[in-house]
């Protein structure tokens, strides 16, 4: 999740509303919006897809900020390309490298607008909503790339655990960038 602050105010009422969703919740933007429009996703996702992903977060994202002052996002920009390494990973092919220069900076700019980004870490012992791809060996190789990822391109984050002490470090984070006004 990261946390877009498009004005947090520190003093004079506080901030007046947070947005509960970027709208990547509406098939026209998610990944169901991705198999409606022909793209291949999760296990068979392309560079194509991931551009689309990548760019229908920017543009949920930026609307969101209309009539919010902190808009928490779902998924980083950063979760596609993720998601295209694991499916490549998994396939034992090679990506493109211009492809995957390409998608990186293009969420690595997206993502340079984050307040904070919560990273969190997989926990196989969290059930799984009906949603949900059910490999998890899939699911753990974006995890990995993810965080690979984050590390590689140094895009500043705040990991959490499903501990209570990473949960808690990660609400002070929160707090304290709405502290902050950023």
């Amino acid at each position: 999740m990261a946390l877009r602050c498009v004005q947090c105010p520190a003093s004079g009422g506080g901030i007046t509303e947070i947005a509960a969703r970027t709208g990547l919740d509406r098939p026209q933007a998610s990944a169901g919006g991705v198999a409606e429009r022909g793209f291949p996703k999760l296990q068979q996702q392309t560079p194509e897809c991931t551009e689309w992903l990548i760019a229908a977060s920017a543009a949920a994202t930026a609307e969101a900020t209309l009539n919010a002052d902190v808009v928490p996002v779902d998924r980083s920009a950063l979760d596609p390309v993720a998601y295209y390494l694991a499916a490549v990973d998994r396939a034992r092919r090679e990506p493109d490298p211009a492809a995957v220069a390409r998608l990186s900076a293009l969420a690595t700019a997206h993502a340079s607008g984050y307040g904070l980004l919560i990273a969190t870490v997989l926990d196989p012992a969290v059930p799984l909503g009906d949603h949900r791809d059910r490999d998890l060996g899939y699911r753990a190789a974006v995890d990995r790339r993810l965080h690979r990822l984050l590390t590689e391109l140094r895009i500043p984050h705040q990991r959490m655990g499903n501990t209570p002490d990473d949960q808690s470090a990660t609400i002070k984070a929160a707090l304290a960038l709405a502290e902050a006004g950023r």
